[in-house]
């Protein structure tokens, strides 16, 4: 390949000696622990071959679509789903190639640059000239075994990885890879709700019923009876190793109401009558109370993702679907809302183990001082501050995160980073994680804030990077 100084060295990030210490002794060799992600179970049970770079990489990436949009790339280089047709998969690597040199100080420059050299080994910069060889050299690797999905799993260490499933998912790929002697690591589900509140989506919410009722074989017509078809699928996940739900929220709901005023709310929307926001906040309250009361009971952890203001585009979401990389930060009011569902469920003391993502970096601060208000003495760290997610999760968001953690809470009982990703090649964000915890810690021991002691230091970087999840979720 064409000789450029290496970007990606093996002290990338690490700016002081003890950081440098910190990560290769303490942090580099750890276990992967990916307990939320959004890898498709069927690949990695069934042991993909990936065709290409462009089938792994940019097949499902949103992030990338995003940039590529933005720089100019027409929809047939990115998703194929344009008026103009689909384009090839080479023509689509190398429209990102063409985009990847103008993501200076974007994450994404980071992140590419870091999944080339791991797991391929290229070091050489993505560029419309290295393309070609790239392309070539990472699809013979890909042509391998090794490289393979759950080779790749392998190569990077992964222990566990908790996919993200509906209730009425077969969890049959689950299954097959759990009485796989072979397969390289714990793939578990995680039980994800969020049809269940879409009672104001009647494309989506009486479709997902259906399907709900067919699993369960039990009709659905009160919302007694939609818990009851819950709780049988809770049983159900259960006993294929789920220990996480999640939940995703535009903003945590608001609006109280009774199972009476549910069943009403039911009603109107399985005989498609029109549901207010008010009804449609008041049932996603319900639903969501509910859910966090099932989760207690099974003893998982839930978590709770908020702050997303989803398929802004119409036009794209006509075309791609949802996912497609036009989703931005809400800026709606929560802590009201966050604090009254957390205080009901803790007042009766159905508070499970719980982690909280918001999007939007202005609720830093009061969702690191919103963790403190719930934790009750019975589990360390019970309440967690969850890492950098979606536009956060790069540098600077995993930054202030860890600041503000540490300045409202206890950073030596954080749970850590994941990947919260489709791609196989995301097990870097990891790597990225690790590295920046590092030199944030190594910058302080230089620095004099804390002390100039590998031990403690080092127990806390091994604890953050791996062992705290470990512990936290029972793995």
């Amino acid at each position: 390949m064409n000789e450029s100084k290496p970007f990606i060295t093996e002290d990338f990030l690490l700016q002081t000696p003890a950081a440098q210490r910190l990560y290769h002794e303490y942090a580099e060799n750890q276990p992967i622990i990916d307990y939320h992600c959004h890898l498709v179970p069927a690949e990695a049970a069934n042991n993909i071959q990936y065709r290409n770079m462009t089938h792994i990489w940019l097949a499902g990436d949103h992030y990338k679509w995003r940039a590529m949009r933005t720089a100019g790339v027409a929809e047939r280089y990115i998703t194929g789903k344009g008026p103009d047709g689909n384009a090839s998969d080479w023509e689509k690597f190398e429209k990102w190639a063409e985009t990847y040199v103008k993501c200076l100080r974007n994450p994404l420059y980071h992140w590419t640059a870091l999944e080339l050299n791991n797991p391929f080994g290229v070091k050489t910069l993505l560029s419309p000239q290295t393309a070609p060889e790239i392309w070539e050299t990472c699809n013979a690797m890909l042509a391998q075994p090794e490289f393979f999905a759950q080779g790749i799993m392998r190569r990077m260490k992964v222990e566990t990885v908790c996919t993200t499933d509906d209730p009425v998912d077969s969890l049959e790929f689950h299954i097959k890879a759990k009485n796989a002697p072979t397969f390289p690591a714990k793939m578990l589900p995680t039980m994800r709700p969020d049809k269940a509140m879409a009672i104001d989506k009647p494309d989506v919410f009486l479709p997902w019923l259906e399907k709900l009722e067919s699993v369960t074989g039990a009709p659905i017509a009160t919302f007694d009876a939609l818990f009851a078809a819950l709780e049988q699928r809770y049983e159900f996940f259960a006993s294929v190793g789920c220990k996480l739900s999640d939940h995703g929220l535009g903003m945590f709901p608001k609006t109280k109401i009774t199972a009476a005023q549910a069943d009403a709310i039911l009603k109107k929307a399985i005989a498609r009558q029109p549901v207010t926001p008010e009804e449609a906040d008041g049932f996603a309250r319900l639903v969501l109370i509910e859910c966090c009361k099932l989760n207690h009971k099974f003893g998982w952890t839930q978590q709770f993702h908020f702050g997303a203001m989803r398929n802004n585009s119409s036009r794209i979401y006509k075309i791609c679907g949802p996912d497609a990389g036009c989703d931005s930060i809400a800026d709606g009011e929560t802590a009201l809302a966050m604090s009254s569902v957390l205080d009901e469920l803790d007042s009766t003391d159905q508070l499970a183990r719980s982690i909280l993502y918001n999007l939007n970096p202005a609720c830093n601060a009061m969702v690191a001082t919103m963790i403190g208000n719930f934790q009750d003495g019975s589990y360390p760290g019970k309440i967690q501050y969850g890492s950098g997610w979606w536009f956060l999760d790069q540098k600077q968001g995993m930054e202030d995160q860890i600041n503000i953690l540490s300045a409202e809470g206890l950073l030596s009982l954080f749970v850590g980073m994941l990947t919260d990703s489709r791609s196989f090649l995301s097990y870097t964000r990891h790597e990225y994680f690790r590295r920046i915890l590092c030199n944030m810690l190594g910058n302080d021991m230089t620095n004099g804030l804390i002390p100039y002691d590998f031990d403690l230091v080092g127990e806390l970087v091994e604890n953050v990077s791996y062992k705290n999840a470990k512990n936290y979720f029972n793995f």
